[in-house]
């Protein structure tokens, strides 16, 4: 779920997220947490789209995305997770990019190329300048009608509690709803859905009630205006 910073001003560097991604097991049964993400994904993820994992760290969206029959581009700052994904998706991806959001290489981001660009856990690794830049390097690559889905971890919930714990040596700072919304405003993207996921890890969780306010993680799809 996590993504590292551009190297040189980053608050977490490459060398913690390789060696978080390299104790993390692809294979591992998925949480409450990403099962009610592919719950909201299902919306979106049509067969043949084009789909940018953004931050794809193990791959696990990766290789949802193939099971939904789209056209799927892998991409992380992390060479440890490229890897993983890779492996994870048995090379199926249309491709695998090893990249920096923030401030990519001369062409190194397809134009006008995903339908739906997603990530999970990536916009509270950065400060807000560098939000907003990795907004306008999504919307470069951004379909006419396509979509932006973005989870993020709540402010308000208990879970950020115990996050630095379970995460060691990875910055982050996490969302309120209304935060994740404006990062979408003053980036010229409509919301068209948010809400909340996983307030409680059991199949009966009230997303639908609480989620927008305490559920682990916040979301938002938008289309650019």
């Amino acid at each position: 779920m996590p993504h590292s910073e551009q190297a040189g001003t980053a608050k977490t560097d490459s060398d913690s997220w390789d060696r978080f991604w390299s104790k993390t097991s692809p294979g591992a049964k998925p949480s409450w947490s990403k099962k009610r993400i592919c719950k909201i994904l299902q919306r979106y993820a049509k067969p043949d789209i084009t789909a940018l994992d953004a931050g794809c760290g193990s791959g696990f969206f990766s290789a949802w995305f193939l099971s939904k029959d789209c056209i799927v581009t892998s991409l992380d700052y992390s060479q440890t997770a490229l890897e993983a994904a890779r492996d994870v998706t048995g090379g199926r991806c249309a491709n695998y990019i090893n990249e920096d959001l923030v401030s990519p290489k001369k062409a190194a981001l397809p134009k006008n190329s995903f339908d739906l660009i997603f990530s999970d856990g990536l916009f509270e690794h950065f400060e807000k300048d560098r939000q907003d830049a990795i907004f306008a390097n999504m919307k470069v690559m951004l379909k006419s009608g396509g979509v932006i889905v973005s989870f993020v971890p709540n402010l308000w919930t208990p879970w950020t509690l115990l996050r630095p714990f379970l995460m060691p040596g990875i910055h982050e700072k996490p969302f309120t709803l209304h935060a994740l919304e404006k990062l979408y405003a003053r980036n010229g993207c409509e919301v068209i859905e948010s809400g909340g996921v996983n307030v409680l890890p059991i199949s009966l969780s009230p997303d639908s009630l609480f989620g927008a306010r305490f559920g682990m993680l916040v979301y938002a799809v938008g289309k650019a205006v």
